[in-house]
């Protein structure tokens, strides 16, 4: 995203946050308890845990900005934008953020939520729900660093496996074009099919 403050434009980078749910996976036990809280009804177990790793392209070029309020010290915005994930998660984000900007400390949040479709170490597609991920960026050089808390959509049926995912992700630069490059590594873990 490019920020123009005082006729200066600024180059800032936010990035996405994925949380992964409905993949199904082959056989399961009792452990996890369901996403709709009874106790008494499905449960699962993890099946495995894996590393993951890759890179995403933040493309601000094609954001589209739906509204800014001026604070005391800079703004908030929301904006709907689209980011490219490739390496052991591939598919794309639709990323929905509420950006605070701190123009006095040189700052950027983001928060907010983020849908992610597209397949975990080749798995069958799957469709990703976060709204808990944080970045935060200087906009003064640019660096961004996140978590990425990933589980499964609290609105998602109770059968069908899922995975959990963290990861960090950093800046490592910008396109030609302006867009953010980052990568992320992290820890994902499947589980099996409920029912």
């Amino acid at each position: 995203m490019r920020v123009s403050r005082n006729g200066i434009t600024t180059a800032t980078a936010h990035m996405t946050t994925l949380v992964l749910i409905a993949c199904a996976q082959p056989d399961s036990t009792a452990t996890a308890q369901s996403p709709n809280g009874d106790p008494s009804t499905t449960r699962v177990e993890a099946t495995a845990s894996f590393p993951i790793s890759g890179q995403a392209i933040h493309y601000f070029s094609t954001a589209v900005v739906h509204g800014q309020d001026t604070t005391e010290t800079g703004m908030v915005q929301r904006s709907t934008d689209v980011i490219q994930i490739t390496g052991d998660l591939t598919g794309t984000v639709l990323y929905h953020p509420v950006s605070v900007f701190d123009f006095a400390a040189g700052t950027l949040v983001n928060t907010g939520i983020q849908v992610f479709s597209g397949t975990v170490k080749g798995s069958a597609p799957v469709l990703l729900y976060d709204d808990s991920f944080r970045f935060e960026v200087n906009l003064n050089t640019g660096e961004t660093v996140g978590e990425i808390h990933l589980g499964r959509n609290p609105y998602a049926p109770p059968t069908g496996g899922w995975y959990e995912c963290e990861a960090f992700v950093v800046s490592t630069g910008m396109t030609p074009e302006g867009n953010a490059m980052v990568d992320y590594r992290g820890t994902c873990t499947a589980y099996g099919n409920v029912g």
